[in-house]
Order: C-alpha cells, then structure tokens, then sequence
C-alpha cells in the first residue's frame, strides 16, 4: 500500500515537470541552417537532409505586443460653480489713466479744444510783441513812430495760449460733442458721415474709459 502510494506521487511530479518543460519550450523555436554539396543556404525549421551540413539555433519565439485597453480615457470633471465663481472674481481690469483735454483762446477771443497744451500756430509782426522795426533801429528821431511798409517784413510764430481742463468738464464737453455730432448725422453727406462715426467712436471709447461709461 504504501509503495503504490509513493509511485502515485512520482508520476504527479512527473506529470508536472513535464508541463513546465513543455511550457518552457513552447516560447522557443529551432532554426536549422542547412548547407548542400553546392553551398547553397536555407534555413527551416526541421532538421536539414543527410546529405546536408547542418547547424541548429534555438531563439525565442517571437510574441504579439499586449492589446492596448479599449477603455475611455478618465476625462476631468468641469469646475464646479464655486470654483468658476472664484476665477471669475480674481480677472482684474486696468484702465488707461484719463486723457486731459486743454482749452485754448485765440487772440479773436474765439476758444477750442485740443487734446495737447500746444496751442495753434499763427504767424505775427515782431513788432506786435515789442521789437523795434528795422527802420528805427539806431535812428536818433524822437518824433511819434512812423510805421512804414518795410516795418511788416520781419515776424515768427506764436501759440493760442492753452489751460487745462478740469476731468467733470472734460466729461461734459465730450458728451456735448457727441450729442452734436448725432444731431448732425442725419443731415450730413455720406462722405461726412463716415468722419462723424470714426468720431463718435473716439469719443465713446473716451467717456467708458475716463468718465465711467456712457
């Protein structure tokens, strides 16, 4: 009884040693390099003829790549309303500082705008400013001046004299002048119009950006 037993668990570990070896070799295979009486070449994989000069090379099997997963990448979740709320708070908006607007007085009185305190140029006599004319330079005559016409020929350029304005009269005036130019429009010619748009929209972008909107 107990020699049967132990011819039991023999041929068990028999049977198991012969599965792992059948396994093992399963993963390789052998190539026969075959050379005939010509020297001609071939490679099988069974064993070359008699007549044939044989060599024998065991490699490993080659083997299909793992199948990549089907399944759908994880896509991420969107931003729940708190945190969409909180980025939405932290965007900062930045203002150009306000532009000044200068007013300027004509010698006639007349007054304008210009967005610069350089006022406009206007061509004048020296002696409106107080230099001596050409004719009476070195002259000794004490009588009254004698404005002659070689007096005008000398003269430069002066500027309209220019003050600032405060911000809330900037604002006032520039919606003036929008209300003016809309009053306008409609009776303006086409050409006019596109000049009174491109305008219009200086001046909508000056009143958001320096007046607080429209």
């Amino acid at each position: 009884m107990a020699r049967s037993s132990r011819i039991a668990v023999l041929l068990i570990a028999g049977l198991a040693a012969l599965g792992t070896q059948r396994l093992t070799h399963a993963q390789d295979v052998t190539i026969y390099r075959c050379v005939d009486a010509k020297g001609h070449l071939t490679l099988r994989d069974t064993p070359c003829a008699k007549d044939q000069k044989q060599e024998a090379r065991t490699m490993t099997r080659p083997q299909d790549a793992p199948r990549k997963s089907t399944r759908p990448a994880a896509t991420e979740a969107p931003p729940t309303r708190d945190v969409a709320d909180t980025q939405v708070a932290s965007r900062e908006t930045y203002l150009a500082p306000p532009r000044p607007l200068y007013e300027c007085i004509t010698p006639d009185g007349m007054a304008y705008t210009s967005d610069t305190s350089d006022g406009n140029p206007r061509w004048v006599p020296l002696w409106t400013l107080g230099y001596p004319s050409r004719g009476l330079i070195g002259s000794n005559f004490s009588g009254p001046t004698f404005i002659g016409p070689n007096t005008y020929g000398a003269g430069t350029y002066v500027r309209d004299t220019c003050y600032m304005l405060p911000p809330a009269d900037v604002c006032a005036r520039t919606r003036d002048r929008r209300d003016e130019i809309r009053k306008r429009f409609f009776n303006a010619q086409p050409s006019e119009r596109d000049v009174l748009r491109v305008e219009e929209r200086s001046l909508n972008a000056r009143l958001d950006n320096d007046c607080g909107g429209q």
